[in-house]
């Protein structure tokens, strides 16, 4: 996995400060694969309960994530109750590593 330590605890926490205590999330992409250098950084988050506002809690997290690990291009994926799933949810969670 090419994320350090510390910037997967920066992601932990501010997904869940915007999402709940509950919410998980996923690196997936390929920031996972050791030998593939570059990328974005892919994240699935997982909430655990229904989102109200889904577009601007992901906005709001995209915008914490880029004043705490600096520019960096990251994608957001949101799975909630509330929400249709689609097909990079699947592959998201078949090739992804929790954080």
């Amino acid at each position: 996995m090419r994320l350090s330590a510390q910037h997967a605890d920066v992601i932990r926490a501010e997904t869940q400060r915007v999402f709940g205590p509950d919410a998980r999330v996923i690196l997936f992409g390929s920031r996972t694969d050791d030998r593939v250098r570059g990328g974005d950084i892919d994240l699935l988050v997982q909430a655990a309960h229904e989102v109200a506002q889904p577009t601007l809690k992901t906005a709001r997290l995209w915008a914490a994530l880029q004043l705490r690990l600096g520019e960096q291009k990251i994608d957001i994926v949101l799975e909630a109750p509330n929400l249709a799933r689609q097909a990079i949810h699947r592959v998201a969670l078949e090739e992804g590593v929790p954080l």
